[in-house]
Protein backbone atom coordinates (compact mmCIF):
# COMPACT_ATOMS: atom_id res chain seq x y z
CA UNK A 1 0.00 0.00 0.00
CA UNK A 2 1.42 3.28 -1.10
CA UNK A 3 1.82 6.16 1.60
CA UNK A 4 -1.15 8.03 2.58
CA UNK A 5 0.88 11.67 2.61
CA UNK A 6 0.93 13.30 -1.16
CA UNK A 7 2.98 13.98 -2.74
CA UNK A 8 4.74 10.32 -2.11
CA UNK A 9 8.32 10.35 -1.11
CA UNK A 10 11.00 8.83 -3.00
CA UNK A 11 11.90 5.61 -1.71
CA UNK A 12 9.06 5.61 0.64
CA UNK A 13 9.11 1.99 2.66
CA UNK A 14 6.02 3.03 5.47
CA UNK A 15 3.96 5.71 7.64
CA UNK A 16 4.80 5.54 10.86
CA UNK A 17 2.03 5.59 12.98
CA UNK A 18 1.64 8.51 15.53
CA UNK A 19 -0.04 7.79 19.36
CA UNK A 20 1.11 4.26 20.21
CA UNK A 21 3.32 3.61 22.98
CA UNK A 22 6.45 2.33 21.08
CA UNK A 23 8.82 0.36 23.14
CA UNK A 24 12.09 2.33 23.06
CA UNK A 25 14.80 3.80 24.65
CA UNK A 26 16.37 7.23 24.67
CA UNK A 27 18.57 6.72 21.56
CA UNK A 28 22.34 8.07 21.48
CA UNK A 29 21.03 10.87 19.19
CA UNK A 30 19.42 12.58 21.86
CA UNK A 31 20.88 15.52 23.02
CA UNK A 32 19.18 17.11 25.88
CA UNK A 33 16.11 16.41 27.37
CA UNK A 34 13.97 17.88 30.68
CA UNK A 35 9.76 17.40 31.30
CA UNK A 36 9.20 20.41 29.02
CA UNK A 37 11.52 19.73 25.53
CA UNK A 38 13.90 17.48 24.12
CA UNK A 39 16.83 17.80 21.41
CA UNK A 40 17.71 15.23 19.03
CA UNK A 41 20.55 15.24 16.71
CA UNK A 42 20.71 14.96 13.30
CA UNK A 43 24.12 15.18 12.07
CA UNK A 44 27.01 13.74 13.49
CA UNK A 45 30.50 15.17 13.59
CA UNK A 46 32.09 11.89 11.74
CA UNK A 47 28.86 11.64 9.47
CA UNK A 48 29.73 15.16 8.02
CA UNK A 49 33.31 14.81 7.70
CA UNK A 50 33.19 11.57 5.98
CA UNK A 51 30.71 12.53 3.20
CA UNK A 52 31.68 15.91 2.73
CA UNK A 53 35.20 13.85 2.01
CA UNK A 54 33.18 11.63 -0.50
CA UNK A 55 31.39 14.26 -2.19
CA UNK A 56 34.18 16.31 -2.44
CA UNK A 57 36.35 13.42 -4.18
CA UNK A 58 33.15 13.19 -6.30
CA UNK A 59 32.81 16.64 -6.96
CA UNK A 60 36.57 17.10 -8.21
CA UNK A 61 36.13 14.08 -10.33
CA UNK A 62 33.04 15.50 -12.25
CA UNK A 63 35.09 18.65 -12.94
CA UNK A 64 37.98 16.71 -14.28
CA UNK A 65 35.44 14.56 -16.59
CA UNK A 66 34.19 17.81 -17.67
CA UNK A 67 37.71 19.08 -18.43
CA UNK A 68 38.37 15.56 -20.56
CA UNK A 69 35.80 16.22 -22.58
CA UNK A 70 36.31 19.53 -23.46
CA UNK A 71 39.96 18.79 -24.32
CA UNK A 72 38.26 16.07 -26.85
CA UNK A 73 35.07 18.33 -28.12
CA UNK A 74 37.00 18.53 -31.21
CA UNK A 75 37.62 15.40 -31.66
CA UNK A 76 34.35 13.62 -30.69
CA UNK A 77 32.34 16.44 -33.21
CA UNK A 78 34.14 14.57 -36.15
CA UNK A 79 31.39 13.53 -38.53
CA UNK A 80 32.71 9.42 -38.20
CA UNK A 81 32.11 10.31 -34.15
CA UNK A 82 29.00 11.81 -34.31
CA UNK A 83 27.16 9.36 -32.56
CA UNK A 84 30.08 8.70 -29.95
CA UNK A 85 29.54 12.25 -29.04
CA UNK A 86 25.68 12.51 -28.83
CA UNK A 87 26.21 9.55 -26.15
CA UNK A 88 28.61 10.89 -24.24
CA UNK A 89 26.91 14.02 -24.10
CA UNK A 90 24.18 12.14 -23.20
CA UNK A 91 25.61 10.54 -20.41
CA UNK A 92 27.32 13.85 -19.12
CA UNK A 93 24.02 15.52 -18.96
CA UNK A 94 21.94 12.76 -16.98
CA UNK A 95 25.17 12.85 -14.48
CA UNK A 96 25.22 16.51 -14.27
CA UNK A 97 21.80 16.20 -13.08
CA UNK A 98 21.92 13.19 -10.58
CA UNK A 99 25.11 15.35 -9.22
CA UNK A 100 23.16 18.32 -8.75
CA UNK A 101 20.36 16.75 -7.03
CA UNK A 102 22.22 14.41 -4.89
CA UNK A 103 25.99 15.01 -4.88
CA UNK A 104 26.22 18.85 -4.32
CA UNK A 105 23.10 18.93 -2.11
CA UNK A 106 24.01 16.57 0.45
CA UNK A 107 27.82 18.43 -0.21
CA UNK A 108 26.08 21.79 0.56
CA UNK A 109 23.97 20.54 3.77
CA UNK A 110 27.22 18.78 5.35
CA UNK A 111 29.28 21.61 4.92
CA UNK A 112 26.71 24.43 6.36
CA UNK A 113 24.52 22.34 8.81
CA UNK A 114 26.66 23.48 11.68
CA UNK A 115 26.67 21.44 15.24
CA UNK A 116 24.25 18.74 14.42
CA UNK A 117 21.37 20.81 13.32
CA UNK A 118 19.28 19.55 16.45
CA UNK A 119 15.48 19.41 16.25
CA UNK A 120 13.58 20.64 19.75
CA UNK A 121 10.46 19.07 20.57
CA UNK A 122 8.21 20.84 23.15
CA UNK A 123 5.43 18.68 24.87
CA UNK A 124 4.00 20.76 26.44
CA UNK A 125 3.11 23.38 23.76
CA UNK A 126 3.37 20.69 20.99
CA UNK A 127 5.73 22.73 19.18
CA UNK A 128 8.44 21.31 17.03
CA UNK A 129 11.68 23.93 16.56
CA UNK A 130 14.24 23.49 12.82
CA UNK A 131 17.38 25.86 12.49
CA UNK A 132 18.97 24.47 9.41
CA UNK A 133 21.21 25.51 5.74
CA UNK A 134 19.59 23.27 3.10
CA UNK A 135 20.14 23.32 -0.60
CA UNK A 136 16.24 22.58 -1.64
CA UNK A 137 13.38 20.87 -0.67
CA UNK A 138 9.70 19.67 -1.61
CA UNK A 139 8.93 23.76 -1.91
CA UNK A 140 11.20 24.11 -4.99
CA UNK A 141 9.32 21.53 -7.23
CA UNK A 142 6.83 24.16 -6.73
CA UNK A 143 8.98 26.73 -8.60
CA UNK A 144 11.74 25.08 -10.46
CA UNK A 145 13.81 29.03 -10.34
CA UNK A 146 14.09 27.87 -6.79
CA UNK A 147 17.08 24.99 -7.93
CA UNK A 148 19.13 28.44 -9.39
CA UNK A 149 18.94 29.95 -5.71
CA UNK A 150 19.99 26.98 -2.99
CA UNK A 151 21.31 28.88 -0.71
CA UNK A 152 18.49 28.47 1.49
CA UNK A 153 17.90 29.33 5.65
CA UNK A 154 15.11 27.52 7.37
CA UNK A 155 14.41 28.56 10.68
CA UNK A 156 10.93 27.34 11.51
CA UNK A 157 8.01 26.75 14.59
CA UNK A 158 5.62 23.43 13.58
CA UNK A 159 2.82 22.16 15.05
CA UNK A 160 3.06 18.11 16.14
CA UNK A 161 -0.22 17.83 14.71
CA UNK A 162 1.36 18.85 11.28
CA UNK A 163 4.35 16.65 11.39
CA UNK A 164 3.61 12.68 10.46
CA UNK A 165 6.41 9.82 10.03
CA UNK A 166 7.77 8.02 7.33
CA UNK A 167 10.29 6.23 6.51
CA UNK A 168 12.20 5.82 3.55
CA UNK A 169 14.82 3.60 1.67
CA UNK A 170 18.26 5.68 1.05
CA UNK A 171 19.33 3.51 -2.02
CA UNK A 172 23.07 2.81 -0.44
CA UNK A 173 24.47 -0.63 -0.67
CA UNK A 174 24.38 -1.02 3.06
CA UNK A 175 20.16 -0.78 3.27
CA UNK A 176 20.29 1.89 5.08
CA UNK A 177 16.94 3.63 5.68
CA UNK A 178 15.43 7.38 7.16
CA UNK A 179 13.50 8.86 9.42
CA UNK A 180 11.33 12.14 7.47
CA UNK A 181 8.97 14.17 8.90
CA UNK A 182 6.45 15.14 6.09
CA UNK A 183 4.72 18.65 6.72
CA UNK A 184 1.42 18.57 5.80
CA UNK A 185 -1.16 21.00 6.02
CA UNK A 186 -3.37 21.35 8.44
CA UNK A 187 -6.05 18.14 8.79
CA UNK A 188 -5.28 17.09 5.12
CA UNK A 189 -2.47 14.53 4.26
CA UNK A 190 -0.86 16.86 0.99
CA UNK A 191 2.73 17.51 2.09
CA UNK A 192 4.08 21.04 1.52
CA UNK A 193 7.30 20.17 3.07
CA UNK A 194 9.63 17.51 5.04
CA UNK A 195 12.25 17.76 7.35
CA UNK A 196 15.15 14.90 8.30
CA UNK A 197 14.39 13.39 11.79
CA UNK A 198 16.68 10.39 11.94
CA UNK A 199 19.24 9.66 9.01
CA UNK A 200 21.16 6.25 7.97
CA UNK A 201 19.60 3.56 10.46
CA UNK A 202 19.74 -0.48 9.64
CA UNK A 203 16.18 -2.06 9.36
CA UNK A 204 14.37 -1.50 12.93
CA UNK A 205 16.46 0.87 14.14
CA UNK A 206 15.18 3.52 11.64
CA UNK A 207 12.06 3.49 14.20
CA UNK A 208 14.10 4.02 16.82
CA UNK A 209 14.20 7.71 17.07
CA UNK A 210 10.55 8.22 16.31
CA UNK A 211 9.50 6.09 18.56
CA UNK A 212 11.38 7.96 21.35
CA UNK A 213 9.74 11.24 20.55
CA UNK A 214 6.38 9.96 19.73
CA UNK A 215 6.44 8.37 23.54
CA UNK A 216 7.67 12.10 24.55
CA UNK A 217 5.40 14.37 22.65
CA UNK A 218 1.86 12.13 23.18
CA UNK A 219 2.46 10.63 26.74
CA UNK A 220 3.03 12.48 30.09
CA UNK A 221 3.32 9.49 32.55
CA UNK A 222 6.55 8.29 31.09
CA UNK A 223 8.51 5.62 33.97
CA UNK A 224 11.86 7.16 32.85
CA UNK A 225 12.37 10.36 30.79
CA UNK A 226 15.79 9.87 30.14
CA UNK A 227 17.19 7.75 32.78
CA UNK A 228 18.59 10.01 34.85
CA UNK A 229 21.09 11.12 32.49
CA UNK A 230 20.08 14.72 31.56
CA UNK A 231 19.52 17.17 34.47
CA UNK A 232 18.21 20.83 34.92
CA UNK A 233 22.15 21.41 35.37
CA UNK A 234 22.60 20.37 32.16
CA UNK A 235 20.63 22.44 30.09
CA UNK A 236 22.87 25.81 30.33
CA UNK A 237 25.69 24.20 28.47
CA UNK A 238 23.91 22.93 26.10
CA UNK A 239 22.32 25.41 25.04
CA UNK A 240 25.82 27.22 24.96
CA UNK A 241 27.51 24.50 22.91
CA UNK A 242 24.86 23.30 20.24
CA UNK A 243 22.18 26.71 20.07
CA UNK A 244 24.74 29.81 20.59
CA UNK A 245 25.45 31.02 17.98
CA UNK A 246 23.79 29.28 15.64
CA UNK A 247 21.22 31.89 14.87
CA UNK A 248 18.16 30.43 16.93
CA UNK A 249 16.13 33.83 17.27
CA UNK A 250 15.87 35.23 21.05
CA UNK A 251 12.10 34.17 21.56
CA UNK A 252 12.59 30.69 20.34
CA UNK A 253 15.30 29.82 22.46
CA UNK A 254 13.12 30.54 25.23
CA UNK A 255 10.05 29.11 23.83
CA UNK A 256 11.51 25.67 23.95
CA UNK A 257 10.96 25.80 27.53
CA UNK A 258 7.19 27.52 27.48
CA UNK A 259 4.97 25.31 29.91
CA UNK A 260 1.66 26.10 27.63
CA UNK A 261 0.25 27.28 25.06
CA UNK A 262 -0.41 30.19 26.54
CA UNK A 263 3.19 30.59 27.83
CA UNK A 264 3.93 30.51 24.48
CA UNK A 265 1.63 33.05 23.51
CA UNK A 266 2.78 35.35 26.39
CA UNK A 267 6.98 34.85 25.26
CA UNK A 268 5.62 35.71 21.29
CA UNK A 269 3.99 38.83 22.68
CA UNK A 270 7.26 39.81 24.89
CA UNK A 271 9.42 39.03 21.17
CA UNK A 272 6.49 40.98 19.32
CA UNK A 273 6.42 37.60 17.17
CA UNK A 274 3.39 37.35 15.24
Amino acid sequence: MPSQYRPQILGWIDDLDKGTNYLSGADDRLLYANDNYCAFLRKTSSDQVFYLFIFTIVIISYFLIIAIYIYFFDVLIIKENIEIFLVITSCLLIYTIGMYLTFISEFYQNLFTRRGCPIIFNRKTNKVYINESYFFNFTSFKNPIHFLQPNKKRIKEYDWTDLHGVVVHNFSTYSLNTTILMVCEPGTHKTIDHVLLDPLRNGIGSYQVWGWVNNFMCFNDLISLNDGKYTWEQETPFKKDIIQDQGWPEWMVEAFNALSPEHLTEIKQKYHVQ
